[in-house]
């Protein structure tokens, strides 16, 4: 999924002028053609994100397009307050490309593991948050980001991912993508969880529970129709994220829910990360089964939480 978008940002500097790439302690050969091909716009500046947000926000008003890449931790956290004060308060089009989204960077340890990324960024006004599922949303996702007005949060997954988006489908900024059916069970899913939304949905499906999947790509701004549209005739709303509880695509579902519906609430289960710092070390997977978000973990809260709706009103859940 990065080389992916790494490419895409050449491809898009061949394409319009505008483009240019700041990198923040890249690896070694990033965009290495690009900087061949387009040397002026091609540009490293090591590890001073602060820095580094203040000079995009600079080109930026200068008529130019940055593409910011460095680690979702380092592109979040460290330059919170550039991000905010030069980027979102002045909405320029810098595009913030966060490498490791989620536990990705898990064998690094908490320092590097981004968990609250979409909360603090979902946060900004003017910010625009974007969770691409794999190597070709990806692609698809880039194209639309060049005319796209004010600062984007790009985050991405490792590479490797499954490829589970269609072509067909499309992609527009803002807009879920139905990936199945609404049923007994919606699952609204965003980033990676979409691969282990489908697996989970055809172990329910193996136990005669349908289970509908909404595909939200762009967490801000939420695509309130289609979450509207899909949650009618749906038992129970399950959102699914690599994230704490707070602020992020559950938060969101909910907040949307609350102000669109009253009390018309559908019975909903938020499955996220715990609300705290990981300091077990592993791979992305093995954290996310430890934490109840493979697709076995899964199918099995949903199938539990569709028993105790039998026996209870509607209420919100979170684990």
């Amino acid at each position: 999924m990065r080389n992916t978008a790494m490419n895409m940002v050449h491809k898009l500097a061949a394409r319009d002028e505008r483009v240019l790439y700041i990198g923040s302690d890249p690896g070694a050969g990033t965009l290495r053609a690009m900087s061949k091909e387009f040397p002026k716009r091609h540009l490293i500046e090591g590890i001073s994100e602060a820095h580094i947000i203040g000079m995009s926000a600079g080109l930026a008003m200068e008529g130019f397009v940055p593409y910011v890449n460095t680690i979702a931790t380092f592109l979040t956290r460290r330059c919170y307050e550039q991000v905010a004060v030069d980027l979102c308060l002045h909405n320029l089009p810098v595009r913030l490309i966060a490498n490791g989204g989620g536990l990705v960077y898990a064998p690094l340890g908490p320092t590097h593991q981004a968990i609250e990324d979409i909360a603090i960024m979902r946060a900004l006004p003017n910010m625009t948050v974007i969770c691409p599922c794999d190597a070709d949303e990806a692609a698809r996702m880039m194209e639309q980001t060049l005319d796209w007005k004010g600062p984007i949060y790009i985050r991405l997954g490792k590479g490797g991912d499954a490829i589970v988006s269609k072509a067909e489908h499309g992609f527009e900024i803002g807009k879920a993508i139905p990936m199945r059916p609404p049923g007994d069970v919606l699952m609204v899913t965003t980033g990676i969880m979409l691969q282990r939304a489908l697996a989970a949905a055809d172990l329910l499906a193996a136990q005669g529970v349908r289970a509908g999947i909404l595909h939200m790509h762009t967490v801000k701004p939420l695509d309130t129709e289609a979450l509207l549209q899909a949650v009618r005739a749906t038992r129970l709303l399950v959102t699914l994220e690599e994230h704490v509880p707070s602020g992020g695509l559950g938060s969101a579902v909910a907040e949307t829910l609350i102000d669109k519906l009253g009390s018309g609430l559908p019975a909903m289960l938020r499955l996220s990360l715990p609300d705290r710092f990981m300091h077990n070390y592993g791979s992305q997977d093995s954290l996310l089964k430890k934490h109840g978000l493979s697709a076995n973990a899964i199918a099995t809260s949903i199938e539990h939480a569709l028993a105790a709706s039998r026996t209870s009103s509607p209420q919100l859940h979170s684990t």
